[in-house]
């Protein structure tokens, strides 16, 4: 069994950004198929908090729209920006957290996607990030947020794997999730990386933890921010053409929340 180093993968903005560049294509065209169906405005303004690595921004700047990111790592802002520099693209990239950006009225899609707004642990942070969403939507704008439903009867360990490369550098990675403690509401979460560069491999694990939703818990929290409003739902397959119905069978979801005239 390999030794795996402690490594917040956050800190390695190029292993993590090799594994979900394969998503990039699909979730571009699902965030402006999003906002042609769905938004009630006529500019190209986008907002993504916690932005990461800027696949998504490099993406949609380089289609022609106005970009925006923000995100609390360092290291992946700069990794960001360097992208950004070298495809000769413009975007603004601020080092903001999800709870607390404060970015102005002037945005026609905000989005969120693959679970990352699970890493806000308390309701009051995941009701400040909300907020702040609306607040930096125009009327009619869209907030499109994907997220992982959890089933608490299920007591299984859940497993999943990727394979990806990208000039020389080869990377697995297998994220292992536990079933999650519906007292706390906390599920914890383990990444590891196998990464061979340069005909070495080395082996890195992070640990962290999700805060948990199930369907009731969602509607209670999208109570609380009024000014948002739930117009439809999506899988992970990023159909458009493909809406499925918000009522708990299926886990992963795409909500589209309409900032309310």
């Amino acid at each position: 069994m390999p030794k795996y180093q402690p490594l917040n993968w956050y800190d390695a903005p190029l292993y993590y950004d090799i594994i979900f560049d394969e998503g990039t294509r699909d979730e571009t065209n699902f965030l402006e198929d999003s906002l042609a169906a769905h938004g009630r405005t006529d500019g190209w303004h986008v907002l993504e908090p916690a932005c990461g690595s800027g696949r998504l921004v490099a993406a949609l700047a380089s289609r022609g729209y106005t970009v925006a990111g923000c995100d609390i790592s360092e290291h992946m802002l700069r990794y960001a920006r360097g992208r950004i520099k070298r495809r000769k693209l413009r975007a603004t990239l601020l080092n903001e957290p999800m709870q607390t950006f404060a970015q102005p009225d002037t945005f026609d899609l905000a989005h969120c996607l693959v679970s990352t707004f699970k890493y806000l642990l308390t309701e009051d942070d995941a009701v400040s990030h909300l907020r702040c969403v609306a607040r930096s939507l125009k009327p009619g704008g869209i907030y499109v947020l994907g997220l992982h439903f959890t089933d608490y009867d299920d007591d299984r360990t859940n497993r999943e794997r990727w394979v990806a490369r990208r000039r020389g550098v080869h990377v697995v990675c297998n994220i292992q999730g536990w079933p999650a403690d519906q007292r706390n509401r906390l599920e914890r979460v383990r990444s590891r990386l196998i990464v061979t560069r340069s005909g070495e491999m080395h082996h890195y694990e992070t640990n962290w933890q999700f805060r948990t939703y199930n369907l009731q818990q969602l509607r209670d929290l999208l109570a609380k921010v009024p000014a948002l409003e739930h117009i439809a739902t999506y899988g992970f397959d990023h159909r458009i053409d493909n809406p499925v119905p918000f009522d708990g069978r299926q886990l992963d979801v795409v909500l589209i929340l309409r900032r309310r005239s």
